[in-house]
């Protein structure tokens, strides 16, 4: 009986999964790994959240810990001119081009390594041009309902960040949980001991509302 593909959910307007792409590229060459591009927007109006840079503290730290992050592993990461922007474009430029590891690397590179505009056609023109895609495919019913497709498949799986690694029914949420979802995958047994069971059905003492 064969595997089922694990599922990594990221969206191009995050740093973080800009950081994680290089893992879950090498991980591809030896499990079988699907990238589902979804609007993270999208994800937090249906969980009601507000995403990090909506937070004004937790904007200017997120943006320095995901530099601090990319130099410690000798990363280049350069921030496009506005954050958050529009992802719409580069996820249906991803899509519109196969969804292949080529494609995101390609749009990955345009924004964060060498900073540029990635939130709307004109702006990603270059990328669809080595890609291939006339930038008219962004525009095209089917290309948009596959990405709505994609982040209602995210919510209904409960993921509630990018990027997010799916392996099976457990959502490994970041960067830096790549360990952590590798250390499950070779040993799932890891999530059925007696503590990681107590957390998952822990009471909660207070709620806010």
């Amino acid at each position: 009986m064969s595997t089922p593909p694990l599922r990594w959910y990221f969206d191009f307007i995050s740093p973080f999964a800009f950081l994680q792409w290089p893992k879950v590229r090498a991980l591809m060459e030896t499990d079988p790994v699907v990238p589902v591009p979804i609007v993270f927007g999208a994800v937090l109006d249906a969980i009601g959240q507000k995403g990090p840079a909506e937070i004004p503290g937790k904007r200017v730290f997120t943006y320095r810990h995901a530099l601090w992050r990319a130099r410690q592993r000798g990363i280049e990461l350069r921030f496009p001119p506005a954050h958050p922007f529009n992802p719409l474009a580069a996820l249906r430029l991803c899509i519109a081009a196969g969804g292949t590891p080529a494609a995101i690397d390609a749009i990955f590179d345009w924004i964060w390594v060498s900073g540029e505009a990635g939130d709307n056609a004109e702006s990603l023109a270059p990328v669809a041009a080595r890609l291939g895609v006339p930038t008219s495919a962004l525009a095209d019913d089917a290309v948009k309902a596959a990405l709505r497709e994609n982040t209602a498949t995210a919510v209904a799986a409960g993921v509630f960040g990018v990027p997010t690694l799916a392996i099976g029914d457990a959502l490994f949420w970041g960067d830096d949980a790549h360990d952590f979802a590798l250390a499950v995958l070779r040993d799932p047994a890891l999530l059925e001991d007696a503590g990681m069971h107590r957390v998952a059905t822990l009471p909660e003492g207070v709620r806010r509302r």
